[in-house]
């Protein structure tokens, strides 16, 4: 991290909105590609400031620094990805959901490896990562099971429910780290098939296909 990155303007300086909405969205989508292309130490508000046609003087004025910059890009990105999936079955939902974080994983995977490493050195950082990439999936897939449950497909009591935000959300981060490959939608539907299911005792033979 350049020391420009790290050091804000001085307190005086005071942080103008002179930047539109749809301004706003533009920079912070050149700075999550900026991410996924070359990581977060790479970063520049330099670069950012270029890859943009904005002056770096506006994008201090507006948010001071780096991380600054990154927090609110990642803020502005908060998808709900699966909470409209409701097949009338937890196989459906499950199977419609590997699609869906399958169809993703080539633009969230580079982007979560991007920052994972600073993340754990800031709190902020870490904190608008969950938010906007994590914490709306897990609420969803914790969704998906809670509604088995109550449709008596899985039992209250079953040993693998409370793992299959982490198996299907830690799949796309291992398979990359493991097998050098994205984990598409083709790969999540056999770990779905073949890994989530038999934990909750679900037969991907007699629960059709979504």
């Amino acid at each position: 991290m350049s020391s420009h990155d790290s050091v804000q303007e001085p307190a005086h300086t005071p942080r103008r909105s002179k930047i539109t909405p749809e301004r706003a969205q533009e920079l912070y989508t050149a700075v999550l590609d900026l991410l996924r292309e070359s990581g977060y130490e790479s970063l520049t508000m330099e670069g950012v400031a270029s890859r943009t046609r904005c002056g770096k003087s506006t994008l201090y004025r507006q948010w001071g620094s780096k991380p600054e910059l990154v927090v609110a890009a990642l803020h502005s990105t908060r998808q709900m990805l699966l909470s409209h999936i409701d097949t009338g079955t937890l196989a459906g939902d499950l199977r419609e959901a590997a699609r869906v974080i399958g169809a993703r994983s080539g633009r969230d995977t580079p982007l979560m490896h991007a920052l994972s490493h600073a993340a754990l050195q800031s709190p902020e950082l870490l904190c608008a990562l969950r938010e906007a990439l994590v914490l709306p999936e897990l609420a969803a897939i914790d969704a998906m099971v809670r509604r088995g449950k109550e449709r008596g497909e899985i039992t209250e009591d079953n040993a693998g429910a409370e793992f299959v935000s982490a198996q299907l959300l830690g799949v796309m981060r291992a398979r990359p780290l493991l097998e050098a490959k994205i984990a598409d939608e083709a790969y999540l539907t056999r770990f779905v098939e073949s890994a989530v299911f038999p934990s909750l005792g679900l037969d991907p033979a007699t629960t059709g296909s979504c």
